[in-house]
């Protein structure tokens, strides 16, 4: 079904679910950050040396998520190593896909994890969106120890 196929009144539901459930990450960040509000309705936020970006979309009738990426490290050298780390502390990791993205700068490295949100109370969200952020944290000071005596990106 396309957007014009949709009802306009169950669009708007679909907006203000949305908009509901990034009030609440909002407020639950600003525990413990500094949150801005992009034009596009995205949350962005510093976790330390950490960049993280927070959307909220409706993928189904009653399941609305909340989508985290952090972006863990950019412009690492392209080197096997540094890869095969990031492809271990993947499978490791309970809270979040990893990504490695080469570049012609190097590569990067993103830190994602979506889950369904709606109806959590502000203290469980937070330790959701806190769980997340401090992993892609570890995992940055993880990632620029190995690459060692190098510029730290």
């Amino acid at each position: 079904m396309t957007d014009s196929e949709i009802p306009s009144d169950q669009r708007a539901g679909e907006a203000a679910k949305t908009a509901e459930l990034l009030v609440a990450a909002r407020e639950a960040l600003e525990r413990y950050h500094e949150v801005h509000t992009d034009d596009d309705g995205a949350l962005t936020f510093r976790h330390g040396e950490v960049p993280c970006a927070v959307q909220a979309m409706q993928l189904a009738e009653g399941l609305t998520v909340l989508s985290l990426t952090c972006v863990v490290a950019w412009d690492l050298p392209d080197d096997g190593t540094l890869a095969r780390s990031a492809a271990e502390r993947a499978g490791q990791g309970l809270f979040g896909t990893l990504g490695v993205v080469r570049t012609e700068r190097g590569m990067d490295v993103t830190l994602r994890y979506a889950f369904p949100a709606e109806g959590m109370g502000a203290t469980p969200l937070s330790t959701m969106l806190m769980l997340v952020v401090s992993t892609a944290s570890q995992l940055r000071t993880e990632l620029l120890d190995t690459v060692g005596g190098q510029d730290r990106p």
